[in-house]
Order: structure tokens, then sequence, then C-alpha cells
């Protein structure tokens, strides 16, 4: 092999393996540690959908990426996943079965993104605030 086909194969080997692992930081947002963040926002559910039915873009600029705090009440839980008030998803970092159906409670979470077809917020990395 010639010194420039060791050249190309081995730029094209780095280019691959940086992009795999952005891709992989991009999906997954990175390792945070929310417990020991302060929450930027500390708020009811119903607001919070209210606010987001009213103005998404602005919403998604002032909440996205965020750690917040949210109170609402337990409608759904599948295993990890945590639905408060029929429309915020809460995807819980670690399986917590002292969270029980028609609950309030106040979860800790990043907000991920908004489902405008759904209507729902998502949130991961969530946790049982106290």
């Amino acid at each position: 092999m010639t010194k420039k086909k060791i050249i190309i194969s081995l730029s094209v080997v780095v280019i691959v393996i940086v992009a795999v692992i952005g891709f992989n930081y991009v999906l997954h947002g990175g390792a945070r540690d929310l417990s020991s963040e302060d929450s930027a926002f500390c708020m009811n559910s119903k607001n919070l959908i209210d606010e987001y039915a009213a103005n998404v873009e602005g919403c998604n600029k002032k909440y996205l990426d965020k750690a917040i705090a949210i109170a609402g009440t337990v409608t759904s839980i599948n295993g990890k996943e945590v639905i408060l008030d029929n429309s915020i998803i809460c995807n819980l970092k670690d399986a917590d079965a002292t969270i029980k159906e028609n609950q309030s409670i106040t979860l800790k979470g990043r907000l991920v993104g908004y489902d405008d077809l759904m209507g729902e917020i998502k949130l991961d990395q969530c946790f049982k605030a106290q």
C-alpha cells in the first residue's frame, strides 16, 4: 500500500469514529447529574401544558435542555415511564416503586421536547424531587 492510501484510510477511520461519538452524544444528551443541579424552573404541570399550547417555539427556547421540577398527578406508570396529567411523559433515570397512580408528586428532569401532534411534553433523566 502506498503512503497516500494509508493516510486516506486512517482519515476515513478517524472521521467515522468522531461521527459515531458525536451522534451518541447528541442522541443521549451527554452525561449530566441533574440531582446536583438546581432546577431552572419549578412549576405545576397544568401551567407548563398551557404555556406550550400557547407558544411552542417560545417554550422550546425557554425550557429545552433545562433541568425543571414539575408538580402534577401521576396518571400512568409503565416501568420507568411516568405520565403526569396525561400530557407530560417523564422517563425515570431509575425505577421508583414509591411512585403510585393518582399520587400528587414533583418530578425533576431535563425537558427534551414537545410532541405537538400528541400534545405531549417529554422529559428524561427524571427522579422524584424532595
